[in-house]
């Protein structure tokens, strides 16, 4: 398919931590939009979820071995929980802080698929154009289109277990795309089209695409169709030579060696400068609490294209996986769960988990600076968090919307404690 209709690039003015005001903005010839996000509550949530939501970070934080978290919870008629908890490392014991940035991991996939639907929706590239058109050595992808990849329906598997060590003993080494998204070309094919597979590799070869196609680099891409319209002013995606989360002060990132029968949770590895290259336009972006809140409340809702625009981004999603709960879908570049629309993932150093229910603008973001527990605890800390807050009472004068979500906050607190790598120290 060949879309033609204009792109709606929206900018948005909204507070750092309210997510309340208008998001407006052009393109260079088109006329100008407008989206009004829900009004969001000015005020904090009532004390005691506030507790509850701490205690569920904290349980999280042992768990996962991480000194430290950020986390944004806006329920826009109620009220919002936007904090740092914890210190920069054991032996930093400078407070973590909401301005600090840190690496977003697999949301930067929904910003790549944002700049795939963004050149599409401009005529500049058609949704179901062949791979190889536009990457080399990949000859035998010739079913396999741009769409596919954003999709996550490629077949392709993911690079992430062979690549991981490489990542961590070696982590301002530079990868080039196609190396690095070579260890899930060289896996084992799934079904193509009709299944979804997470494939980090998949991310990666679209985002070679994308570039070849503009005659721009990702960073650049990012910036023009993410970036900029949103004014995202704390979010970008560093130069591959780049080793430092940007813009300072950064959370620092961490990771724990193995030991015998586990890992050793009193000796953390700080990994907090590697490469920008080890995630790319799967996993490279950085960016701050309040500008990861503000994507994916904006992302939720698709303020980035037309109204109506076709194909819908999230219209067709496909199970997660085999053993997957129906309300757990992927596609766009995305995760469905339940209402809510998001990504989760993990880098080298950190575990970030964001998503948004685009009917009411709730919305729930989650850093965690120890990625050896991988993506499982940052994904579900979120949905634990946002099924305590979805219970927030309204504020006075509002109405709390007919929201709920299909899983509670004890299940996913057990999973977490399930799957524990560190315990909290015995009390003498």
């Amino acid at each position: 398919m060949h879309l033609r209709s204009p792109r709606r690039l929206r900018a948005a003015v909204v507070g750092a931590v309210a997510l309340a005001l208008a998001l407006t903005g052009c393109t260079a010839s088109g006329p100008d939009f407008t989206y009004t996000p829900p009004k969001q509550v000015d005020a904090n949530l009532p004390d005691e979820m506030t507790a509850q939501l701490q205690a569920a970070v904290e349980q999280a934080m042992v768990a996962t071995g991480s000194s430290g978290a950020i986390v944004g919870v806006w329920v826009p008629w109620s009220g919002r929980w936007v904090t740092g908890l914890g210190t920069q490392a054991a032996d930093d014991t400078t407070e973590v802080s909401t301005d600090m940035s840190f690496r977003v991991a697999d949301v930067t996939r929904m910003m790549t698929c944002d700049v795939l639907y963004g050149m599409a929706d401009e005529g500049r590239v058609e949704l179901d154009a062949p791979v190889p058109k536009y990457v080399s050595g990949v000859a035998d992808l010739s079913d396999i289109t741009l769409l596919d990849l954003c999709n996550g329906t490629s077949g392709v598997g993911s690079s992430e277990s062979s690549a991981k060590m490489y990542w961590l003993n070696t982590p301002d080494r530079e990868w080039a795309p196609l190396q690095l998204a070579s260890f899930g070309l060289g896996a084992q094919r799934g079904p193509a089209h009709t299944a979804y597979r997470d494939s980090d590799a998949g991310y990666l070869m679209l985002g070679l695409a994308l570039e070849r196609i503009a005659g721009k680099s990702a960073s650049e891409l990012i910036d023009q169709y993410v970036v900029e319209p949103l004014q995202l002013t704390a979010t970008s995606l560093p130069d591959a030579a780049g080793a430092d989360p940007a813009p300072a002060p950064a959370l620092k990132g961490a990771y724990l060696p193995a030991v015998e029968g586990g890992y050793d949770c009193a000796a953390p590895i700080d990994i907090t400068k590697s490469s920008s290259s080890i995630g790319f336009t799967d996993s490279g972006v950085v960016s701050t609490i309040s500008d990861l809140g503000r994507y994916v409340q904006a992302e939720a809702r698709q303020v980035l294209r037309a109204e109506n625009a076709q194909p819908a981004r999230y219209g067709a999603p496909l199970p997660s996986s085999e053993k997957a709960p129906a309300w757990y879908q992927a596609t766009g570049g995305a995760y469905l769960v339940g209402s809510m629309i998001g990504q989760h993932g993990w880098v080298p150093g950190y575990a970030t988990a964001a998503y948004s229910d685009p009917a009411t603008g709730f919305t729930v973001a989650v850093t965690l600076n120890n990625s050896t527990s991988g993506a499982n605890p940052a994904a579900y800390l979120a949905w634990e968090l946002a099924a305590i807050a979805s219970k927030a009472p309204a504020a006075e004068g509002e109405t709390a919307p007919e929201f709920g979500l299909p899983f509670t906050s004890e299940q996913y607190a057990q999973a977490i404690a399930d799957g524990a790598i560190c315990h909290a120290p015995a009390e003498e």
